[in-house]
């Protein structure tokens, strides 16, 4: 298949292209890539090569479809819809939000780009004292596939796709909680949307309590802003 090779082709140049991270999580403290870091890159190299990818979207997938322009032969990926809807903003933001989201992942699966590198660090003399392995944490539960708050106009709903990872599930609320942060008008609105949705927080307390405590010194910070 043409569209198979034409890939392969562009994912060794983009490799030989120096990317740049301009995302930043500042839950978990790591940078990432935003989907403006590497798209104009990828949509050079796919024109350069014949291809064309199309994002498309249905109510439980969404699909990236790369073509191949010369011979018509496709590649298809497709992604589960995860979802944070967001009370205090407007459903056109909660969409746009997630369509980013999925856009990013899709074309990231596609082009094999990585976030996180793990060096192989046994390189070396083997003379050199083995790093004495880490204890395992013991595995938790994963986190129920859809959390509400309570009703009201902070009210929170984190859904997820069955099987979800813990940790996906982690960032996701860290996300939607501060997407929701920005757009409080006072303190007793930063109050109302930890009220409204604490048993989410104790469940990300439960998941994590080093990002339940980071996220606790982001609704502080908050607060501080309207002294």
């Amino acid at each position: 298949m043409a569209a198979t090779k034409k890939l392969m082709q562009a994912r060794i140049e983009l490799q030989g292209t120096q990317l740049k991270k301009s995302g930043h999580n500042k839950f978990a403290g790591y940078n990432y890539f935003e989907l403006g870091d590497f798209l104009p890159t990828i949509q050079n190299i796919f024109n350069r090569l014949g291809l064309c990818g199309v994002v498309s979207y249905s109510t439980e997938y969404a699909t990236l479809t790369i073509t191949d322009t010369d011979d018509g032969s496709v590649i298809v990926i497709t992604s589960p819809l995860s979802e944070a809807n967001l009370k205090g903003a407007h459903p056109i933001q909660n969409l746009g939000a997630v369509e980013t989201y999925q856009r990013r992942y899709l074309w990231m699966t596609a082009m094999e780009i990585v976030e996180h590198d793990v060096l192989d660090s046994g390189q070396g003399s083997d003379d050199k004292p083995k790093a004495k392995p880490e204890p395992k944490p013991e595995p938790k539960s994963a986190p129920p596939e859809k959390m509400e708050g309570k009703p009201g106009p902070w009210q929170l709903t984190v859904s997820t796709t069955p099987g979800n990872n813990p940790s996906d599930w982690v960032e996701l609320v860290c996300e939607a909680a501060e997407m929701q942060l920005g757009f409080v008008k006072n303190k007793e609105d930063v109050t109302s949307i930890f009220t409204v949705n604490r048993e989410i927080f104790n469940q990300l307390k439960a998941q994590s309590q080093e990002q339940y405590d980071l996220m606790m010194n982001v609704f502080k910070n908050a607060k501080a802003k309207f002294k």
